[in-house]
């Protein structure tokens, strides 16, 4: 069968990488995919297209009689790509825009727990500045968490340490409008405690199948600090997330969440993503997304030992509990090499050199984010340009190896983080 990822970021080359694997796919098309995924050859083709044109996709996959159809990126799912492939009688991998405003609305998403009584943290929802600064002006205790309802490529929530901050975001949001139309809707909810860490399902609406947790870094500096990416490394699995963590987040959040969509009308089918809070065994939904993390995908497919394709295709067809869905042992992390002055301006067009010798490199690959081709030259194209990934028996050893694999990729205004996975060691 051939098969079409639409995307362009890592989690779609890792996505790439991990399709064609299967004995059962002819080829695998990426649109618009990157430099990377331009350059692996053998099943994998990119073609022209960008992921939110859908009358183009549609064309596509009737030129190339692709078989099934998986959306990396939440702006389709929230353009209602799956609605318009359902209607054409396509197999797609993804929620319909009803479903996916698990993602693409927070308001929806706190309303949606609230009533299904999945754990979350308590809050308030602000359509005005006016009443968002008088609900600020009177709490007595900080930090508070403002959030913008709609999408904003992971940067539209700000901890607000203090009165002072939490008003000028809002005044951000509301006034300024940095979010445009994201944010005519604001959730303020309360500060939680813990540590945070992702669990990921593969869903054909009823029955689901897990990956590894994971845990990912979204702040730009070490130690955590500054200003929110769309995350700069991550590992798998967490060790925060126990067995006995696992099981009631099955128990208190999938389960749940899968029968409240159902019984609201919005059968959720594809990839659900759960980021959660966990303090000392309680855990508490921070948020929903609609597909698979990024820069979580890098680390969660590597170790997936049995074949992806036969999953997703289960997950349109049905009968996903039947499939076979086996993890690797060890563990897996991914350091996120970005462009100087992310995620605020920063320049692109600057040329990217892999030595060889990182294709030779035990464990390691190398997914392309922020890429593209200009002749022979691979250059940047993208705040986040490459997720170095490593796979080892432990996770010290695939962060030694991850680390090692970036010493050996260059180019001008180069950033990394280096103490991804500190928090697991």
């Amino acid at each position: 069968m051939n098969v079409l990822i639409i995307g362009s970021g890592a989690r779609e080359h890792a996505m790439a990488w991990a399709v064609a694997r299967s004995s059962k796919v002819s080829t695998v098309f990426v649109a618009p995919g990157n430099g990377g995924t331009a350059t692996m050859g053998g099943k994998v083709r990119n073609v022209a297209v960008k992921a939110t044109d859908i009358d183009a996709l549609l064309d596509l996959v009737a030129k190339e009689s692709i078989g099934l159809t998986v959306v990396g990126p939440e702006q389709p799912l929230e353009a209602g790509i799956v609605n318009r492939f359902r209607e054409a009688g396509l197999k797609v991998v993804g929620p319909t825009a009803e479903a996916a405003c698990l993602e693409t609305s927070k308001v929806f998403a706190k309303e949606f727990m609230k009533r299904h009584d999945i754990p979350t943290a308590s809050y308030e929802v602000f359509r005005d500045y006016a009443s968002a600064r008088a609900f600020l002006e009177s709490c007595a205790s900080f930090p508070q968490v403002i959030k913008a309802s709609g999408l904003c490529a992971g940067k539209g929530v700000v901890v607000a340490m203090n009165r002072e901050e939490s008003l000028a975001a809002i005044h951000e949001f509301f006034e300024s409008r940095i979010f445009g139309e994201a944010a005519d809707e604001v959730v303020i909810e309360a500060f939680l405690t813990g540590q945070e860490a992702s669990v990921f399902a593969l869903t054909d609406g009823e029955n689901y199948q897990l990956f590894l947790s994971a845990q990912d870094h979204k702040r730009i500096g070490e130690g955590d600090t500054g200003k929110n990416t769309g995350g700069m490394g991550a590992y798998a699995p967490a060790p925060l997330v126990t067995p006995e963590v696992m099981r009631r987040v099955e128990e208190e959040v999938i389960r749940p969440t899968l029968a409240g969509m159902k019984a609201d009308g919005y059968a959720y089918t594809g990839f659900l993503y759960v980021g959660l809070m966990i303090d000392n065994g309680a855990l508490s939904v921070v948020e929903y997304n609609a597909r698979l993390g990024d820069p979580e995908t890098q680390v969660v497919l590597p170790m997936l030992k049995s074949d992806l394709f036969e999953a997703l295709l289960a997950s349109v067809d049905g009968g996903l509990e039947a499939v076979p869905f086996e993890m690797q042992a060890g563990a897996a992390a991914t350091v996120v090499m970005a462009s100087a002055g992310y995620p605020d301006a920063y320049e692109t067009g600057k040329a990217i050199l892999i030595d060889p010798s990182v294709n030779e490199m035990e464990g390691v690959l190398v997914f392309h984010a922020g890429t593209r081709r200009e002749g022979e030259t691979l250059v940047t194209s993208g705040g986040r340009v490459l997720s170095v990934t490593a796979r080892a028996g432990l996770l010290k050893e695939a962060l030694d190896r991850a680390y090692g694999a970036v010493k050996a990729i260059g180019f001008e205004g180069a950033y990394c983080r280096r103490d991804i996975g500190a928090k697991a060691l």
